[in-house]
């Protein structure tokens, strides 16, 4: 047999190992930190994102950033990742633990260079994030689901700095109201139940949380009602139309008396049908499928009000809103098959130049509905870019309210936790043995770098921030964080900085995974076909490396 080693992968097959694939992945890591880290806080900057056919995205919202940046590496995938999970439990807090995830991979790839073994690093950050956690769970502070000050406080947290804050107490209030009125028995949230809705023109002070379902619809025929009260709805999964017959069929007429028959025999189904609905006791029928023009006609001399062709999404949220239950055969038709909306209404929200360029002129609001829960937040704005950026601020206040009444802890905000869960890691660390113990060191310094990344996008002094933050802190005082504003240090929930316990510990779970997952990889090997099953044929079969292995890609894709 021939000396020498054997080749396995094939000539087209890519590999690192060992320091060099380390090396790699944590400078990929660390350059999706280093990409959003100027959004961070009140002062932080936004980023424009424009793709190959000049759609523009400008935002700091961490994790859109993220998503919408053609990232080519799968390391910073994972680290990606971070800010999708944080977005998904929580709704804020994403830039922040994307910033501790490169903290840890930078601080890691120090202590490799001092031959610290990265399953050293690993046990050492595994030990650090549980003392971590425990210190945000002593230092939590208990908030009660009628506490309306308090969230709002937390609503208007998330959404300084993101476009919102010149109608932060307005929005709060919004969102606050929302939430509430969102909360099942059990305590948690239906998030679901809360929509954020855009009506562009105006300004954000116009914007306005309804008690209701808002939809872009209109009555089939002009002469029905558009505005009732203590209405019986009808949420109808087909069409009001004449029977569709078989393909190919041909029908005769021989004369006009054959065409009269004919044209009466069609009229009589469509009567049967509004008949059934008028005997239900319907008075607004949302369908499915199309509405005749003389099954419109009847139903307006009836004075009920009907709108066709409803999107499905739509026609669920508003039985479940009614109480409604979807009927399929108007023959199974009953009264007890409808729902009940205390006020159906039509509102004209959008100006006049906004108004020329919708598919509606008007908007239906159905008010007064049996089922608690059930809101609609009305944005306003003057543009496109600023009521999209508004929303994202919104929806993470939702999250983040959410949160708070689920969970019912909350945080100071302004860097306090994270000074404080630094003093205790390196109190922590001197009873810890071997090298794990310059790894709890190492996660200490990491998380000082979301305070000093905070004072550096308010333009203050970081170094003298960090310092007098420690001070303050080893003396006791727990919930003082920087000011962004003025730079001082003040009792941040006296200052309305207020952030659930649960942006906190899911941000360092995150992180933490993220980092000791990089960490223990040392051999990246460019896979032919990963898929399986059915995938392979609708992925074209084999590909090359997963994300490609060079790094990060230069251009911006995927815009909403």
């Amino acid at each position: 047999m021939a000396d020498g080693p054997m080749v396995v992968l094939s000539d087209e097959s890519q590999r690192t190992s060992g320091e060099d694939a380390r090396s790699m992945n944590l400078e990929a890591g660390r350059a999706v930190a280093e990409t959003i880290r100027t959004t961070l806080g009140p002062r932080g900057m936004d980023k424009m994102l424009v793709d190959q056919g000049g759609n523009v995205v400008i935002t700091n919202d961490g994790v859109t950033l993220l998503e919408e940046m053609d990232v080519d590496h799968p390391a910073a995938d994972m680290v990606i990742d971070v800010a999708t999970t944080q977005e998904a439990e929580v709704g804020d807090g994403t830039t922040s633990a994307v910033i501790l995830a490169g903290a840890l991979l930078s601080n890691a790839e120090d202590l490799l260079d001092d031959d610290i073994h990265p399953t050293s690093i690993v046990a050492g950050y595994r030990h650090a994030a549980e003392t971590v956690i425990d210190v945000f769970e002593d230092m939590a502070t208990e908030v009660e689901p009628d506490d309306i000050d308090v969230l709002e406080q937390i609503a208007g947290t998330a959404m300084t700095g993101k476009g919102a804050e010149t109608a932060k107490d307005l929005l709060s209030s919004m969102v606050v109201s929302a939430v509430q009125a969102a909360v099942r028995d059990d305590g948690t949230v239906d998030q679901d139940s809360v929509v954020v809705r855009q009506f562009y023109g105006g300004s954000i002070d116009d914007s306005e949380f309804v008690d209701g379902v808002l939809f872009d619809i209109e009555p089939v025929n002009q002469n029905m009602p558009r505005s009732r009260e203590d209405a019986d709805v009808l949420i109808y999964e087909g069409d009001i139309e004449v029977s569709k017959t078989n393909v190919g069929a041909e029908a005769t007429v021989g004369s006009m008396d054959d065409l009269q028959g004919f044209v009466e025999r069609e009229q009589s189904e469509l009567s049967d049908k509004i008949d059934k609905i008028l005997d239900a006791g319907a008075d607004v029928v949302v369908a499915d499928g199309g509405i005749d023009e003389y099954a419109a006609d009847l139903l307006a001399e009836a004075g009920v009000t009907a709108y066709r062709r409803v999107e499905d999404e739509k026609r669920q949220r508003l039985a479940q809103a009614t109480g409604a239950e979807r009927v399929g055969d108007l023959d199974l038709l009953t009264a007890d098959h409808l729902g009940y909306a205390g006020s159906v209404s039509e509102r004209v929200i959008r100006d006049m130049t906004v108004r020329r360029q919708a598919d509606h002129e008007s908007t239906t609001v159905f008010g007064d509905l049996p089922t608690e829960g059930v809101g609609t937040i009305l944005l306003r704005g003057g543009t496109e870019h600023v009521l999209d950026e508004v929303e994202r601020a919104v929806v993470d206040s939702i999250g983040v309210v959410s949160a708070a009444v689920e969970d019912g802890a909350v945080l100071p905000g302004g860097g306090a936790p994270e000074i404080e869960a630094s003093l205790a890691l390196r109190e922590e660390a001197d009873s810890v043995e071997g090298r794990e113990q310059l790894a709890v060191e190492a996660f200490a310094e990491s998380f000082e770098d979301g305070p000093r990344t905070l004072a550096e996008n308010a333009g203050h002094d970081a170094i003298d921030a960090l310092v007098d933050m420690t001070a303050r802190h080893d003396a006791g005082d727990v919930n003082v964080g920087i000011d962004a504003d003025t730079a001082d240090l003040v009792d941040m929930f006296e200052d309305g900085v207020v952030e659930p316990l649960r942006v906190k510990t899911t941000a360092v779970d995150s992180a933490v995974d993220a980092a000791t997952m990089i960490l223990r990889i040392d051999d990246v090997i460019s896979a032919g076909d990963l898929s399986v099953g059915d995938d392979e044929e609708e992925d074209g079969g084999a590909g090359g490396p997963p994300g490609g292995m060079g790094g990060m890609g230069g251009g911006m894709g995927g815009m909403m």
